[in-house]
């Protein structure tokens, strides 16, 4: 399993604002020279987090974008189905009529397992658990 550049940036996106937040609506230029991401792409990943509810924009002198919601209630889970969809480690766990065998696999238990568990725990993460990690990085 890979996650997509989407949900990476997505996730660095709103990490940033989380981490930034006290500082009042930010610009998506601002993000992107932070961040070292394209400022189109961001402009693409926001819209989406804006659809979600994830995100509200100001606009105006001194607009910019906001969490719509405190960083210890958005969770990970959140921003990447907003972004990308249902977490879903092969196509038959969402739509199982798709696969013929989906009646007698007998990965598909162990497959679900594990996307069970790992979209627990993307749900259970927030952007404060990960604003107030301790990564070497921000030290």
């Amino acid at each position: 399993m890979k996650l997509s550049t989407t949900i990476r940036y997505g996730t660095r996106l709103m990490l940033d604002m989380a981490e930034n937040q006290g500082n009042g609506p930010i610009r998506i230029k601002t993000i992107a020279k932070r961040q070292g991401i394209s400022e189109k792409y961001l402009e693409k990943i926001v819209r989406l987090l804006r659809k979600a509810g994830l995100v509200d924009g100001l606009r105006g002198p001194g607009g910019g974008y906001v969490l719509s919601s405190p960083p210890e209630q958005i969770t990970l889970g959140a921003i990447l189905e907003a972004v990308h969809g249902r977490v879903e480690l092969c196509p038959c766990l969402g739509e199982p009529e798709k696969c013929e065998k989906h009646l007698y696999c007998k990965t598909r238990m162990v497959w679900n397992d594990i996307n069970r568990e790992v979209s627990a725990r993307l749900h259970k993460t927030t952007l404060a658990d990960l604003r107030d990690s301790s990564c070497p990085v921000h030290q």
